[in-house]
């Protein structure tokens, strides 16, 4: 096949899988793998090779057989990947681009089935969450980007038909909050953010979250010549009992886990702003209505608070 088919032939795989997603928030393709060729490793070295950085490839499976005596997937892994210089652009348009330092996906391979997926949010998803309009040409740059790098790394896949419709959402989708620190010097400003993200992190480790990744961005900002934060940070934070119910019914769910944490202090300003993803994007993406994917979400969400209110207070 020439080099000029192939890549018509790419091209329209792409364009089915838009059609196959277009009334949803999240994308699933899928590939055989009865060779298993295809791996976390594997598929972690297309997505550096396509200038994406990797903050976390992890096999689920272990930590699942350990604290639950069980695994529901022949593989399940959990993908988190960003791309530097479009986060920049679009965190220009909004701070809440953050909210996808890092992107999410899950990488997964049913017991039965030698075929293997690979779930993400669509650019629609994204901008539902982050505010920024879908239309944005750094918005499709990023889809488009994530959507060729899958291809190359699923080969001879496809988009899926998501087998659910989405339910509107209930509440906020992006819960936010604000401190103002103490400041007179510069000693100070780092004195209150070491003060305050070792709080944050203590607090959220011992209510039972893992701290899976962290990002510093405003350094990767400031080596672009954009340095209007003193601090832009984000952590992914996963709960593993959250993912390990709601995977058993709905795997693609790892577009939403782990979640992105963020806290920034433009210069200038004393006041740190704050923010993650609500569990209401769970309910509507993923149109989640069991009852014992609804408690787990629930009570993470109710602890995430707390721990973060008296934080702030």
């Amino acid at each position: 096949m020439s080099s000029m088919i192939k890549g018509l032939f790419i091209a329209l795989l792409l364009v089915t899988g838009v059609t196959a997603s277009a009334d949803h928030d999240i994308q699933i393709y899928t590939t055989d793998n009865s060779d298993g060729k295809i791996t976390g490793e594997s598929v972690e070295k297309v997505f550096v090779d396509a200038g994406f950085l990797i903050s976390g490839n992890n096999d689920m499976n272990a930590p699942f057989k350990s604290k639950f005596q069980q695994v529901n997937h022949k593989m399940y892994r959990l993908f988190t990947f960003h791309q530097k210089e479009l986060l920049l652009e679009l965190v220009k348009v909004s701070p809440q681009a953050a909210l996808f330092a890092p992107l999410s996906s899950s990488i997964y391979m049913e017991k039965d089935s030698n075929d293997i997926s690979i779930s993400t949010l669509t650019v629609d998803g994204m901008a539902k969450i982050t505010g920024i309009p879908a239309d944005n040409k750094h918005m499709i740059e990023y889809g488009r980007l994530i959507k060729e790098t899958i291809a190359k790394a699923f080969p001879n896949g496809h988009f899926d038909e998501v087998p659910f419709k989405p339910l509107p959402a209930k509440g906020e989708l992006v819960k936010s909050f604000t401190y103002e620190m103490d400041l007179d010097t510069e000693d100070d400003l780092e004195d209150e953010l070491d003060g305050l993200e070792t709080e944050l992190e203590g607090s959220i480790e011992t209510v039972g979250f893992v701290i899976a990744g962290y990002n510093k961005l405003s350094d990767d900002f400031a080596e672009a010549g954009y340095d209007k934060y003193d601090f832009f940070d984000a952590y992914s934070i996963c709960k593993l009992p959250v993912i390990f119910e709601v995977a058993k019914t709905h795997p693609e769910a790892g577009a939403l886990a782990p979640c992105t944490f963020y806290l920034y202090k433009e210069k200038g300003s004393d006041v740190v702003h704050m923010a993650y993803p609500s569990v209401n994007n769970w309910y509507a993406t993923l149109a989640i209505e069991d009852k014992e994917s609804v408690d787990v979400l629930v009570k993470a969400e109710e602890v995430m608070l707390e721990v973060i209110n008296e934080v702030v207070e």
